[in-house]
């Protein structure tokens, strides 16, 4: 593997330059490649992000991953119907589970956002509809994608305003930082590094994505 290159590219021993983020990990390559960026309309997955992203406060986004299939059994596959239903029962049962980050404010704010999240499909039709109201418009985006475009970039005006609308309808863990990253792995906003070779794959899904 080589060093990352000053626009923030690696080249891995399969021969294909990555953002160099991913470089050091089988978990967190295979993730850049098949999933970070891509655009997603799937309710149940979209939550599931939002909350992961919650309880990555603090943490990398790696140590997220590697619990992703624990969380999953715990919060019932991020199903938002079931999780709004949990109770002291089910905190009680997640504070006891080493698989996941055992965080009673994070737990308890997940559940929280589920009862939440079903307030927004009842409004939206579905949260896909209503987290792609804040796609950010071309215009907007940056005029190059390397390291040092992108990477001091923590928040943008379409995660402040997401941000801002949540908390309002009662969503914790939800700052303009942490729906950035949402937005970024989603798929609201490509933000591989141009050479990337995911970056024109993710490009095409998106020009064939048909927002809801």
């Amino acid at each position: 593997m080589t060093a990352p290159s000053l626009d923030g590219l690696v080249t891995t021993p399969d021969s294909r330059p990555r953002c160099f983020w991913c470089a050091a990990d089988d978990l967190y390559r295979a993730y850049h490649d098949e999933e970070w960026g891509r655009p997603v309309k799937d309710d149940r997955r979209l939550f599931e992000k939002l909350c992961l992203e919650g309880f990555q406060s603090g943490l990398s986004w790696l140590t997220i991953l590697r619990k992703r299939e624990n969380f999953r059994a715990a919060f019932d596959g991020f199903d938002f119907e079931k999780v709004a239903r949990f109770g002291d029962r089910d905190i009680a049962r997640m504070l006891a589970d080493a698989g996941i980050v055992r965080h009673r404010g994070k737990i308890e704010a997940a559940i929280g956002n589920a009862q939440q999240a079903l307030k927004l499909r009842d409004e939206f039709g579905s949260l896909a509809a209503f987290f792609w109201r804040f796609e950010p418009a071309p215009e907007s985006r940056p005029q190059r994608f390397d390291r040092a475009t992108l990477l001091p970039i923590t928040e943008t005006a379409a995660s402040k305003a997401c941000s801002k609308e949540l908390k309002k309808r009662g969503f914790r863990f939800v700052g303009a930082t942490t729906l950035h990253a949402f937005h970024q792995a989603m798929g609201l906003v490509n933000d591989h590094f141009t050479g990337c070779h995911v970056r024109e794959v993710v490009a095409a899904e998106r020009g064939r994505f048909k927002r809801p």
